[in-house]
């Protein structure tokens, strides 16, 4: 049995190094654990490709992103690595609502531009746009693997213990106060306080954990898909440049589509595209198979025909990934005894990495309270 930490993260994915990173810098021991290695790439945050932006219809989401952009500016800054690459984003299609984005934006003093479609094809030709588009110069690209690294990186420099290849199978509570953690190998490790911030894994160990009935019966329905990421090369014509591609977003009929430069996970030659939650579902990440819906590719193949006269139609390469989701889009981080789930999901949470470790850190040490929101039904109503 390895020595036991007041603090056991399980997960190291984004939220769960930020975690452990905020809960080391505190002074706390802190034992990270990880199934496969820190940023799996059959987890939710491999590789480099994650849009950061702040254009939410919600002002909430928003303001949360200038307080996770003062969090990341300082991971930067400590780390001594980029982490977010600007890019500016675009968002259209009449279910987007470029003009609501842009009065959350103005609200939140947020530079951003509302364009007609003729004024954003003449500034990107190389995407068809047919409603008025929202431009935020301040968005970039998220290298999800850099920054999981660098939050753990961090941990490690504060005490804390990383611990990979440690797959959790089960929880039991012990008698006085406390955790005993089982992995899949018979190993076991005790902790004071404990983190479960799995992924795609979540909906699984929720079963494992001894967790009151009733805050079980309070949280969100979870469900995982399988999504698919296509990346498709930019054309070699004097008209469209590769170095001038936004991130985007566009919702229009029932399909709605993002795009980012894929950075290195495609040797920078390309734009990623995908359709967002166009994914099967699947009861967890445990059950993925990593093969491309060819439905799925043929929607995204036809949306780049249509939609980005500046890509080649054909992709050159391909992926899948988890999206954990909850009904509403809200997170979940919650709390019973001295168990906190950690779920930033529904396939928009990367942004907000480092304050959610702020706030998971926050409500596994008392230190402070989570937004609302956040909270399961059977929870306590607590304000930020």
């Amino acid at each position: 049995m390895a020595d036991p930490s007041d603090y056991v993260v399980v997960g190291a994915g984004l939220a769960g190094a930020a975690t452990a990173w905020q809960l080391a810098a505190r002074g706390h021991q802190v034992t990270l654990l990880e199934r496969d290695v820190p940023a799996a790439h059959d987890g939710s945050s491999h590789g480099s490709a994650r849009i950061f932006r702040y254009a939410y219809p919600d002002p909430f989401y928003t303001q949360a992103v200038l307080d996770s952009k003062d969090l990341w500016d300082g991971l930067a800054a400590d780390a001594g690595v980029e982490l977010i690459t600007p890019s500016g984003a675009v968002d259209h299609g009449p279910k987007r609502q470029p003009a609501l984005l842009a009065e959350v934006l103005a609200g939140a003093g947020i530079d951003h531009e509302l364009l007609s479609a003729a004024d954003a094809r003449n500034r990107w030709p190389q995407i068809a746009f047919d409603t008025e588009v929202l431009w935020h110069p301040g968005a970039g690209v998220i290298d999800a693997e850099t920054s999981v690294n660098a939050m753990v990186a961090l941990a490690v420099q504060h005490g804390a213990k990383v611990l990979s290849g440690w797959s959790l199978d089960r929880v039991e509570r012990l008698g006085g106060a406390g955790y005993r953690l089982h992995s899949t190998t018979g190993e076991t490790l005790d902790a004071g306080n404990l983190v479960i911030s799995a992924g795609g894994w979540l909906p699984r160990l929720l079963d494992s954990l001894p967790l009151p009935a009733g805050f079980l019966a309070g949280l969100p329905e979870f469900t995982v898909r399988q999504e698919q990421a296509f990346h498709f090369r930019y054309r070699e014509d004097p008209g469209f440049s590769g170095t001038n591609w936004p991130t985007f977003i566009h919702k229009a009929g029932d399909l709605q589509t993002y795009g980012l430069p894929g950075g290195r996970d495609a040797d920078f030659a390309g734009q990623k595209v995908a359709e967002y939650n166009g994914g099967p579902r699947i009861r967890s990440a445990a059950d993925q198979t990593g093969v491309v819906d060819p439905a799925n590719r043929t929607r995204v193949v036809d949306y780049v025909r249509r939609y980005l006269p500046g890509l080649d139609p054909e992709p050159y390469a391909e992926t899948t990934c988890l999206f954990t989701n909850t009904p509403t889009e809200d997170f979940l981080i919650d709390r019973a005894e001295n168990l906190t789930v950690v779920s930033p999901c529904s396939g928009h949470g990367a942004k907000f990495a480092p304050l959610t470790g702020q706030w998971a850190a926050d409500l596994a040490t008392g230190a402070g309270p989570v937004p609302n929101r956040f909270r399961s039904a059977s929870s306590p109503a607590l304000t930020t």
